[in-house]
């Protein structure tokens, strides 16, 4: 397991064939060198499409870009929420810049006042300035050169323990629905052992009724034998059956490529469309019987396949 897991941290497209991966995951990166602590965390949830939510301080801004495109390498689909949080412990120089035009407002209401009680002390002066709210403020650098390459190492730690968590969780929904596969293949065979039977049975219940209303009269073979092969023609469910094994022969082989999610949930439609086919034509009950067992274990798969990528 651990070299799957190792394969599908690098890259979807790199990923062993047999790695399935689950849209559901979570992980965690840590970057702490030189005073600077940096952590990015990924959570992913089911979604039709990729979808990257960035929540980051302000001093990587400009780094969302970069955080999406190597979110994008690593994910096909899923919502993904990245959040990075990060401690800057470096000694480096505090920049102020004054806003002139705030302090000169405070400069300006100083002597509206001075004019209005003359009488009052002026002790107003640039130390007095500098202390007013605002005058000063302190820039917020961007992110530079050592913060950036700390960022990229969170992040990638973070996208390969979420591909680990992912890659177990893909293995687990491959396992269940490949056992889901075994029980449908059961019940196709049960229904294919029970067709054959259909036409024969209707034969023989036609004929008694036939008897029953003629009353001793012999029927007309050629008649009653052309109402069986209208009723056969119309209940026949062999090449529903036939499509239905070739279904569970794909998904099998599709299971074992990787990044299947649209592929599976496309054939899973196929599932359902020939196993309502089956119900409404098989005018048995036994197969009807086994038709409803049939669609309830492809629901199932299909409730499985939307947490595949």
């Amino acid at each position: 397991m651990n070299d799957v897991i190792s394969d599908i941290g690098k890259d979807p497209k790199g990923a062993k064939k047999t790695a399935m991966l689950s849209m559901t995951g979570y992980g965690k990166g840590e970057y702490k060198e030189g005073g600077l602590e940096i952590v990015c965390e990924i959570k992913t949830v089911n979604n039709r499409y990729l979808d990257v939510s960035v929540k980051a301080p302000r001093v990587f801004s400009g780094a969302e870009e970069l955080i999406r495109t190597a979110v994008r390498e690593k994910l096909t689909r899923g919502h993904a929420d990245v959040f990075v949080s990060f401690k800057d412990k470096r000694e480096k120089p505090t920049a102020f810049t004054p806003d002139l035009t705030l302090a000169a407002s405070y400069v300006a209401a100083a002597k509206t006042l001075k004019a209005a009680f003359p009488e009052l002390n002026d002790d107003f002066t640039l130390n007095a300035l500098l202390r007013c709210p605002d005058v000063l403020k302190q820039d917020e650098a961007a992110a530079d050169g050592a913060m950036t390459e700390g960022l990229k190492t969170a992040l990638a730690r973070a996208l390969d323990a979420l591909n680990e968590m992912r890659g177990v969780e893909g293995e687990k929904l491959k396992k269940d629905m490949l056992s889901r596969m075994d029980t449908i293949e059961g019940l196709v065979k049960e229904i294919s052992a029970r067709a054959p039977l259909v036409a024969e049975e209707y034969k023989q219940k036609l004929l008694t009724r036939v008897k029953e209303y003629l009353d001793g009269v012999k029927p007309d073979e050629a008649r009653l034998l052309t109402e069986v092969a209208v009723f056969t023609d119309k209940s026949n469910i062999d090449e529903e059956l036939t499509r239905l094994n070739s279904h569970i022969a794909q998904f099998r082989a599709i299971s074992e490529e990787g990044i299947v999610g649209r592929k599976l949930d496309f054939l899973v439609q196929e599932f359902n469309r020939e196993a309502n086919t089956t119900c409404s034509k098989s005018n048995d009950l036994a197969i009807t019987r086994a038709g409803l067992a049939l669609k309830n274990e492809i629901e199932k798969v299909r409730e499985q396949v939307q947490n595949v990528e």
